[in-house]
């Protein structure tokens, strides 16, 4: 079962997953410190090249399955045109209202 995107905790997360799923890369990139970085199992990646390979160009997808640490910490199954469907583990870095890091990777 999933959670409900409009019930996450933490609302500047709340506002990535639904730019993310809505694939607005204005609202996400707005939500982004300047510098900010991300990691994907365990290696640091340009995030906006990974963004837009993996959310925006191939209809990326979360359906957040759980969450901890005060929504710093989501379980999703994350789903795009290239890989299909996995469970996925994220953690973010909130500063300000805004995304400092976040880091992806197979749960």
């Amino acid at each position: 079962m999933s959670v409900p995107v409009d019930q996450l905790s933490e609302p500047t997360v709340r506002a990535f997953v639904t730019a993310v799923n809505a694939g607005d890369k204005a609202a996400f990139h707005a939500l982004l410190t300047p510098g900010a970085t991300m990691s994907d199992d365990g290696s640091d990646r340009d995030l906006a090249e990974w963004t837009d390979r993996e959310m925006f160009s191939s209809g990326g997808h979360m359906d957040v399955e759980s969450e901890s640490d005060g929504g710093l910490g989501l379980v999703v199954d994350y789903r795009n045109d290239t890989w299909g469907s996995m469970r996925t583990a994220w953690r973010f870095v909130v500063d300000g209202g805004k995304v400092s890091r976040f880091e992806t990777g197979q749960a």
